[in-house]
């Protein structure tokens, strides 16, 4: 098993001038890990300067003896990143997402898949056949390249196991497979074990996050917290001090046989690079003991 921990869950840190990009390399370095996970907004560049940014990256891991394990962007293939509708334009930019993915050496890259329709909202399962066919042009480019491209579930529409699995198993190519984020199944209110029991067949990367789960009859916790989509109450926080069973998820992924990364993503209040050290600790000792 080796442990990856996303640039994003440096975010805070970096956004308050404590690290920058460059820095957290050398922390994951320090803090254990094997590997780091590229982020688009978070190499903190416009687009055309990315593929150099990108090989700043992969020179300051290849320094430190980590590898990228993925690369992460944002994506609407319904909507389009701009909200245009243009789709053929949106496929383009993430196939050009692609290439960066290559620059920084990273076998996987995840995009988002949709935020869904605002206008004549029609369900996930009708509009499923579209998304698959750009999801299946970008994979195939990616093929080319021998870097696998996955959906996560992520992005409150694209989110329940049964959606992310019906998606999977449409696209149905073998460089497509699924970025199981063991936290994120609460967005859509799913129990998490349950939840990744369905998708553990199709995962070929894995995210380890906690939240604090308060119902929506709870008092809310105000700053720092937002709502799943019947309106339950969630905080990010460190690995273990949530409620999200994080153990047992993993329980279930090495009992498919999963074998291969799992990445820390934090989004909480705490100091990011004490909730990663704990975090990381923790996720250590859950896969010993799972």
């Amino acid at each position: 098993m080796k442990f990856s921990v996303s640039l994003y869950s440096f975010f805070s840190a970096i956004r308050n001038g404590e690290l920058n990009p460059m820095d957290c390399i050398a922390k994951a370095k320090e803090m254990g890990f094997d590997a780091i996970e590229a982020v688009d907004f978070v190499m903190g560049c416009p687009p055309e300067e990315m593929p150099e940014q990108a090989k700043k990256i992969k020179a300051e891991a290849d320094k430190h003896g980590l590898a990228v394990s993925s690369f992460a962007i944002s994506a609407d293939l319904l909507n389009g990143q701009d909200g245009s509708g243009d789709v053929a334009k949106e496929i383009a930019r993430v196939k050009s997402m692609v290439d960066i993915a290559e620059i920084l050496g990273a076998p996987r890259m995840r995009h988002d898949i949709t935020m869904g329709q605002k206008d004549s909202p029609r369900s996930y399962a009708a509009l499923v056949p579209q998304l698959a066919e750009s999801v299946r042009e970008i994979t195939e480019y990616a093929a080319g390249k021998g870097i696998v491209t996955m959906t996560e579930n992520h992005g409150f529409f694209s989110q329940d196991s049964e959606r992310v699995e019906l998606l999977y198993n449409t696209v149905n190519h073998p460089n497509f497979g699924l970025l199981c984020d063991i936290g994120n199944f609460t967005c859509a209110d799913e129990n998490p074990a349950t939840a990744v029991a369905r998708v553990a067949p199709y995962t070929r990367y894995v995210h380890a996050k906690d939240f604090i789960i308060k119902s929506y009859y709870d008092d809310n916790p105000g700053e720092g917290a937002f709502q799943t989509r019947a309106g339950n109450y969630l905080r990010g926080t460190v690995i273990g001090h949530g409620n999200v069973p994080v153990k047992q998820c993993l329980h279930i992924l090495k009992a498919a046989g999963y074998d291969d990364t799992i990445a820390i993503e934090f989004e909480g209040m705490e100091p990011a690079l004490t909730a990663i050290r704990v975090g990381l600790a923790n996720l250590k000792r859950y896969w010993e003991e799972a």
